[in-house]
């Protein structure tokens, strides 16, 4: 996932909600708990939140690399989520899943729309998923762009790959949390020294390096990516509550992510999905950007 290795180490009265503008499209929304959070909303269409992964990067690379196309038909949303990218880490210190939703659901009532799609991508698809189980009225649909709903699957899947690339083996010492993080980050260790890290995310380095230079950019501290392991509930499978979901849902699957795990949308049984295998990686949407759209606008037509 992007920038997993860093993740250790208009007022609304009655929400207490506050935004200020920084340039053109762009705006900082001061939740009820006086957390600030970046949003620029642009496009034309229905309202689309952006909801980036990491877990602790920022939606600029998405938005950046051809994300944006996507406004010739929706309205994007795109949201740095607490101690993400330009917003604000949290005042509290307060990174629950809970916490997490309410914010998009604050972001969802500011712009007024009753209904909105939520798009993801990689850590972004848990998010996603709870929010569409915790407020299934608001949601239009659900995409699903190279997301996860299961960490530890897709660290596993991961420490796997890793392996095949350093013709080794790699194995935690028991099933804890702790010691599944301590072998992937000596994993990505080792792949770093051999400069074969940009695999995870592609097999085109030169794409990988793109999305490095947008992601120097970033301006956080990454306090989120500090907390999130340390958070039970981000843990959690959330592969066995897709069926309790009932909006339709859009699953883009990459024919060679290794971040997520090629299979991984297999575990996956939504009331109304469907499924997008697009050639690509975890990167896909840059990549292979012309399915990408194409999938997209297709799902939201019908």
């Amino acid at each position: 996932m992007n920038k997993f290795s860093i993740a250790i180490m208009m007022v609304f009265a009655c929400l207490g909600l506050q935004l200020f503008a920084q340039s053109r499209g762009d705006q900082f929304l001061t939740t009820d708990d006086g957390a600030k959070l970046f949003v620029k909303k642009s496009g034309n269409g229905a309202i689309c939140i952006f909801i980036h992964g990491g877990p602790g990067a920022w939606s600029k690379s998405f938005e950046d690399l051809k994300g944006r196309n996507l406004e010739r038909n929706l309205s994007m949303v795109y949201y740095d989520q607490r101690g993400c990218g330009r917003s604000e880490k949290s005042p509290n210190g307060d990174y629950s899943l809970q916490r997490m939703l309410k914010d998009i659901d604050l972001i969802r009532q500011h712009f007024n729309a009753d209904k909105v799609y939520l798009l993801s991508h990689s850590f972004g698809g848990i998010l996603a998923a709870n929010y569409a189980l915790k407020y299934p009225d608001h949601v239009k649909g659900i995409i699903l762009v190279s997301s996860t709903l299961n960490l530890r699957y897709s660290l596993d899947n991961q420490i796997t790959y890793m392996g095949k690339l350093l013709h080794s083996s790699f194995t935690p010492a028991d099933q804890s949390d702790t010691s599944l993080m301590s072998t992937f980050l000596k994993a990505k260790h080792l792949l770093t020294e051999k400069k074969l890290d940009y695999k995870m995310l592609s097999d085109n380095k030169k794409s990988v390096e793109l999305v490095s230079s947008v992601d120097q950019q970033n301006p956080s501290d990454y306090d989120f990516a500090r907390h999130v392991f340390k958070v039970e509930d981000y843990w959690k499978d959330y592969t066995k509550r897709t069926n309790d979901i009932k909006v339709p849902v859009l699953v883009i699957a990459g024919t060679k992510d290794h971040a997520i795990g090629e299979n991984h949308y297999k575990t996956f049984d939504f009331a109304h999905q469907q499924i997008a295998k697009i050639k690509g990686g975890h990167l896909l949407y840059y990549e292979n950007n012309a399915a990408f759209l194409k999938t997209i606008f297709e799902f939201i037509k019908n």
